[in-house]
C-alpha cells in the first residue's frame, strides 16, 4: 500500500482535493441557506411540519439517482461536479434546516421573553440571544451532515466525478486492493478530522455547556 502511495502520489492527492471541494462547498451553501429556513419554520408554526416533511422526501432521494437526474433540471453535463455539489447541499439543507429549527425551538420561551423586556428586537434577539442557545444543537446536525457529505461524495465516483471514489472504483475495475484501502482510509480520516475541528470550534464558541 505504501508502495501504492508513492508511486501514484500525484493521483491521491489530486482525488483528496476534489473530495473536499465536493464535500465542504455544500456544507457552506447548505448551512447558510438552513438558517433562514429553519427561523422561518419557527417564526410562522404553519410552516414547519410542511417544510420539515418536504426536506424528510429531499432527503430520502437516492444520492445516484439525483446525481444523474440534475443535470436535466440544471442543463449541466453528467459529468459536472456542479451535479454533486446541489445535490449535497440539498442534503445538507435537508438535514440542517430542520435542525436549526429544533434548535430554536430549544430556547425556553422564558430566556426569549426576557430578552425583549430588556429592549431587544426580533433580530438582535435573534442573533445574540436565541442563535447561541441553540449552537449545541445546530452543531450537532452539521457534525452529521459533514460526515454523511464526506461519504455520499464517493458516490459520484459511479458517473465518473473525482474524489476519492475514483480510488474505489480504480481498484475493483483493476482487481487490486491497494487503492480501495488507501480511499477508505482516507475518507475515515477526512471524515473524523471534519467532525474534530466542528466538536473544537463547539467548544470555543460555548463555553457555558462545557461548565453545564
Amino acid at each position: 500500500m505504501i508502495q501504492y502511495l508513492t508511486n501514484n502520489y500525484e493521483i491521491v492527492w489530486q482525488a483528496l482535493q476534489e473530495h473536499l471541494y465536493l464535500a465542504l462547498l455544500p456544507i457552506l451553501f447548505g448551512f447558510v441557506i438552513s438558517l433562514p429556513l429553519g427561523y422561518l419554520a419557527v417564526r410562522f408554526t404553519w410552516l414547519y411540519h410542511p417544510l420539515i416533511n418536504t426536506f424528510g422526501v429531499l432527503y430520502s432521494v437516492p444520492s445516484l439517482a439525483l446525481f444523474v437526474f440534475l443535470p436535466v433540471i440544471l442543463g449541466t453535463k453528467v459529468l459536472d461536479p456542479v451535479n454533486v455539489v446541489v445535490a449535497l447541499t440539498v442534503y445538507t439543507v435537508a438535514l440542517l434546516a430542520r435542525t436549526v429549527a429544533d434548535g430554536l425551538r430549544s430556547v425556553d420561551p422564558v430566556v426569549v421573553q426576557a430578552a425583549t423586556a430588556m429592549g431587544y428586537r426580533r433580530t438582535r434577539r435573534l442573533i445574540d440571544v436565541e442563535l447561541p442557545i441553540a449552537l449545541p444543537v445546530i452543531l450537532a446536525g452539521l457534525r452529521v451532515a459533514t460526515v454523511s457529505n464526506i461519504s455520499l461524495v464517493s458516490v459520484g465516483s459511479l458517473i465518473g466525478i473525482g474524489g476519492l471514489g475514483q480510488l474505489f472504483t480504480r481498484g475493483f475495475q483493476l482487481f487490486y486492493l491497494e487503492p480501495i484501502l488507501i480511499g477508505i482510509i482516507l475518507s475515515v480520516l477526512l471524515a473524523g478530522i471534519a467532525d474534530l475541528i466542528i466538536v473544537l470550534v463547539q467548544r470555543a464558541v460555548t463555553p457555558w455547556t462545557r461548565a453545564a
